[in-house]
Formats: structure tokens, sequence, C-alpha cells
């Protein structure tokens, strides 16, 4: 059961929406007391690090950027790896701007591009569609931070980047490549920032189709809480079973 370094989702393992998870919240900052490293792989791609670092701050968890990997870095990564100095025209906010320009990449308004990357945009056009899909039928690669069709808001379930993408594809007739949980690129990279190998490392999460299957599909151990979208009965109806689970962090040794 021991691991050397964990990797942990957010809504639904460390908060419900701005109520921390008491247990979730004492388990990290026992990590950071003992010097385990962790990080916190969300699919959100419209917020920085530094944001999201200091969301968890405000609730009591020990964070900085430097534990927090975004869909939106992920991508950034991925194709500064495949391409670097790649010329990028993105759908997006702040977030996914800031990870491409970090990146060494150019991101560009235009219907030529090496990439077409779209994430959550809650400002999206009919033109930005437009030239993403333009660009797509001039040879852009495109590439999709997340497949999420819908994100849990306090008005409920609002539109994700998924069905944004959808509409790409659709016009397009071209599949994007996915970057984001619960595909599995994000835990090499994870493992690469992590420092760790893939064996070393658990997955903590509380949605089975996301984060358990990201773990499982990426080669490390998963660790299912009972604490948000899934609860035992169905995870134990899927074929493909996380390696533990518990009802709360509050019973995980380290």
């Amino acid at each position: 059961m021991k691991a050397k370094g964990y990797l942990f989702d957010l809504d639904g393992t460390m908060y419900h929406g701005v109520q921390p998870i008491a247990e979730a919240v004492a388990f990290v900052n026992q990590l950071q007391e003992e010097k385990i490293p962790y990080l916190f792989v969300t699919n959100n791609a419209s917020m920085t690090p530094e944001a999201v670092a200091l969301r968890l701050q405000e609730m009591g968890v020990h964070c900085t950027a430097e534990n927090i990997l975004t869909s939106a870095m992920a991508t950034a990564r991925y194709i500064r790896e495949m391409d670097p100095g790649a010329d990028v025209y993105m759908i997006g906010e702040e977030g996914l701007r800031l990870a491409l320009e970090d990146e060494g990449l150019s991101v560009v308004d235009g219907e030529q591009a090496d990439y077409v990357v779209i994430g959550l945009d809650r400002q999206i056009t009919y033109e930005k569609l437009a030239k993403g899909a333009l660009a797509i039928r001039n040879g852009a690669r495109f590439l999709s931070t997340n497949g999420d069709i819908a994100i849990p808001t306090e008005r409920g379930l609002l539109p994700g980047n998924g069905a944004l993408t959808s509409v790409l594809r659709v016009t397009t007739e071209k599949e994007p490549f996915f970057i984001g949980k619960p595909e599995p690129v994000m835990v090499d990279i994870a493992a690469e920032m992590i420092g760790l190998d893939k064996e070393d490392l658990i997955m903590v999460g509380d949605n089975y189709h996301t984060d358990i299957l990201f773990g499982i599909d990426g080669g490390i151990r998963t660790l299912h809480v009972n604490s948000g979208v899934h609860g035992p009965s169905f995870v134990r109806e899927q074929e493909k079973q996380p390696t533990y689970m518990v009802e709360s962090l509050a019973e995980w040794t380290l």
C-alpha cells in the first residue's frame, strides 16, 4: 500500500464546491509534513496553476503552483515535446494561453497554424470556432484539453469543453486528440513533474470514469474515495477495478 508520491483529483476529492473535505485536507498536509511529494491533477484548463493553488490554500491545503498540473499545462508540454516552437491557434481562456506561452509556443490568431487547441472558453464565439475549423482543414493538428461534456457549477451542470470540442469535430470530420483525464497522457507528465516512477505513484479520486480510469490506463495504482461522484456499489460493478477503495482518506495510512 505504500507510495512514494500521490496524484489527487480536486472536486469531489479535495472539496465539494466551496466546502473543503476535512479528511482530504488533513491527509495532504500530512504528506507535506512528511515530505512526500504530491500533485493535484485537474482537467480545468481555464485557471492558472497559481489560481488553483490559491483556491486550495484558502481551504487550508498546503499547496503552491508547483503542486498543480492542469490539462492546459499538459497540453502545452505535449506540443512542446512534439514540436518545439510550434504555432498554435487556441480557443480558451487565460490558463491555456499562459500555459502555451510558458512552453515557448507561439499563440497565433489566424487560419494557418501547426495546432488547433480548444479548452473551455466561456466567451466562445462563432468566429473563434470558424477560425479553428479552417485551420484544421488547412492541416493543423486538432487537440482538446479534455473531453468533459459537462461541468458542475452552483447553477447546475453547464456545457463543458467536450461539448465545445464536438462542434469542431462534427464540422471538420476530424477526431481530436484529448490530453486530460481519463486519457493517460497526463500520467507520464505528472510522473516527470513529481520525479518518480509510475510504479511509485497512486492516483486518488472520486470519479471512476475520469480519475480511476486515468490511473488504470496510465499504469499507476488507484485509490477510489467514496466522497464524490461514484459510490462503492457503482465501482464494484465495473470491469476494471481500482487498486484500493476507502470511504475517506482518514482510513488511509502512510
